[in-house]
């Protein structure tokens, strides 16, 4: 699933039972956009084979069908959809009023594709963990310390790179982890995620990231180098198993970012297959988590897309 880069090219895979056509959208420096149909169709798992296409790429999805928003499909081509698969993010998805929300909802006709975000094809990360393996403590002797990645270190004097995963490997922070006789570092949300709706408006962040809207992508906010996000954490995970110390991350799977319809955010999973990806009711969506929609994860293709990434976490 996702895109996966081969020798010659990158191949694309994207679930959707209910489109009628997909399109895998191609874009370069200057945001000049190339459409191609995903040709083949395996069951529900629409794919194809860009040859050419390597690491770097930006890319969306322009997602047709035939349903309507009454019976729960959201189907809009003119909405560029990220992939729900996409390890990395170019660009963040802005609503700061009602002007810029519009650019997202399911029922805006205009094409939104040079303010949407963009997934990005990213290739295996030949990173060296030199024989890494996590301690293993036994639960009678863990002690787990909570903690957010910027919160931790961002105000600790004289610390090169504070509040950033970087810092999460300096000495001195490991140092004072082992002094306390933490042997476990449980991190918030490192997923992507955006700041709701509400809370743009009036020019509020989600400091907390529980609203995930890319589930394989590392928040580059927390990173010293953005664009180098998941090889930092990488190595801040490397430091931490060195000095005998677990890596517990705390993880969203009950919900997305698209929230619910009052916003009619089209993102991702919406836009892709909503019925499919949400619990539905006669009124809307099945509001379990609090949060405006709830994932249905009952779902193969749900189970597994939170079990492949689990496992690339």
């Amino acid at each position: 699933m996702g895109a996966t880069v081969q020798a010659n090219g990158t191949n694309f895979a994207l679930f959707s039972s209910h489109a009628d056509k997909v399109e895998l959208c191609l874009f370069d420096d200057n945001g000049g956009e190339t459409r191609l149909p995903l040709p083949a169709r395996s069951g529900h798992i629409w794919h194809g084979f860009a040859e050419g296409v390597g690491e770097g790429q930006r890319y969306g999805y322009r997602v047709y069908g035939s349903g309507h928003a009454a019976s729960g499909l959201f189907f809009n081509p003119q909405k560029l959809l990220l992939d729900p698969y996409a390890k990395a993010v170019a660009g963040t998805a802005h609503y700061r009023n009602e002007a810029e929300l519009a650019w997202f909802r399911y029922d805006d006709a205009r094409d939104n594709a040079a303010v949407a975000p963009k997934s990005v094809v990213t290739g295996e990360s030949g990173f060296d963990w030199q024989g890494d393996a996590f301690p293993d403590v036994p639960w009678t002797k863990t002690v787990i310390y909570e903690a957010h990645v910027k919160g931790l270190t961002k105000l600790v004097p004289d610390l090169p790179h504070a509040g950033t995963y970087a810092a999460l490997a300096d000495q001195q922070v490991i140092g004072r982890l082992k002094d306390l006789g933490v042997t476990a570092v449980e991190l918030l949300p490192v997923h992507l995620h955006l700041d709701e709706y509400h809370l743009q408006k009036r020019g509020l962040a989600n400091y907390w990231g529980y609203n995930t809207y890319s589930h394989f992508a590392v928040e580059p906010r927390y990173a010293a180098d953005p664009q180098d996000a998941a090889n930092e954490l990488r190595r801040a995970v490397k430091a931490l198993h060195a000095a005998g110390i677990e890596v517990i991350l705390d993880v969203v799977y009950n919900h997305t970012a698209e929230q619910d319809l009052e916003t009619g955010l089209m993102l991702c999973q919406r836009g892709i297959d909503n019925p499919a990806w949400y619990w539905m009711s006669c009124n809307g969506y099945c509001n379990w988590t609090g949060c405006g929609n709830t994932l249905q994860v009952s779902q193969t293709h749900v189970t597994r897309w939170v079990m492949d990434s689990l496992r690339y976490w």
